[in-house]
């Protein structure tokens, strides 16, 4: 799988062109308006529900680039406050990858009693709120974090689940710095729509894309719905692969089964690297020759296709998907 996979070499030009102003860089081609400020992925934000000891424990040995400790749809009512006692253990032990908490939503009467369980958690790193619908919801969650844990670095994750939030969500979006990604919520838009979701998701492609588009303009991350038949694998490739196609960065996932897929998905293949790397080496050679636009295959390649190769490339050095015999 890609976990086992190895950085490429060639990405040290990469590096070079993050650092655009260092002489070392002069000689290379300049990129304007490249962006690879992108640290972290987020590929797979995996629910774990907190009510359940052996599940959080199991949680422990994924391999998802987000561990979501759920206290909300995942937990009965009658099992929040046990739900709130055990993520508060399970964010005190050891894991390297990102973990976060989704509370319940703003309105709910429970979401003081979640923050209050989980501000200060020192492994703390992200906070999903859910059906989020106007800024004031944002505002809610990031007031309290400056009340309760004024040190934490926490990024919040805005669900994007009724018809309100999508109206709203340029506001939600800029609503604060620490708002790190916008995530679009199907079962919840359609309940509140009215919409019935069918197996060809047409009537769920001007929200989807509404959500993934804002992210892009804000320099968030768009985080795709959950697959909710988790047994076919060949559904969720395909969900997976369309909503990367639409510019998601990453998916929703409820079953442990669906990691390994929804990670490759939402990762370039060795066939992307490879096209990436040679529209860049294309790029770095016809600029030496005064060239800008230059044939590649029968193709026109110009800036917004460098553009392009770069983040290919940017995203795969995250993944650490091999490209290390791509033009050796």
């Amino acid at each position: 799988m890609l976990g086992s996979f190895r950085v490429a070499r060639r990405t040290s030009l990469l590096q070079a062109i993050r650092r655009q102003s260092t002489t070392s860089a002069r000689t290379l081609a300049p990129v304007p308006g490249l962006d690879l400020s992108e640290t972290k992925l987020r590929r797979a934000i995996f629910y774990v529900p907190c009510s359940e000891e052996r599940k959080i424990q199991k949680s422990l040995h994924s391999s998802a680039d987000c561990i979501m400790y759920d206290l909300e749809d995942g937990v009965s009512l009658n099992r929040k406050s046990l739900a709130r006692s055990l993520v508060a253990g399970a964010l005190s032990g050891p894991q390297t990858r990102e973990l976060g908490v989704r509370i319940n939503s703003i309105g709910s009467g429970l979401e003081a009693d979640d923050l209050a369980a989980i501000l200060r958690c020192a492994r703390l790193d992200v906070i999903m709120i859910p059906k989020v619908e106007t800024p004031g919801d944002v505002h809610y969650v990031t007031s309290l974090v400056d009340r309760l844990a004024p040190e934490s670095k926490v990024k919040i994750i805005a669900g994007i689940e009724t018809a309100l939030g999508v109206v709203n969500i340029r506001d939600i979006a800029l609503a604060d710095k620490r708002v790190d990604a916008l995530l679009f919520a199907a079962e919840d838009y359609c309940a509140d729509t009215g919409i019935t979701r069918t197996k060809g998701r047409q009537e769920l492609y001007f929200a989807r894309s509404v959500v993934a588009t804002t992210a892009h303009a804000y320099k968030l991350q768009a985080i795709d719905m959950v697959t909710m038949d988790f047994r076919d694998m060949d559904v969720l490739r395909e969900e997976s692969r369309e909503g990367a196609e639409m510019g998601f960065t990453g998916k929703q996932v409820i079953h442990p089964a669906q990691v390994d897929v929804v990670q490759e998905c939402f990762a370039p293949s060795s066939e992307t690297v490879a096209k990436a790397w040679r529209i860049v080496d294309g790029y770095q050679k016809h600029y030496t020759l005064g060239k800008g636009a230059f044939d590649l295959d029968g193709k026109a390649i110009d800036m917004p296709v460098v553009k392009w190769a770069y983040r290919v490339l940017h995203r795969a050095e995250l993944a650490g998907v091999d490209g290390t015999k791509i033009g050796d």
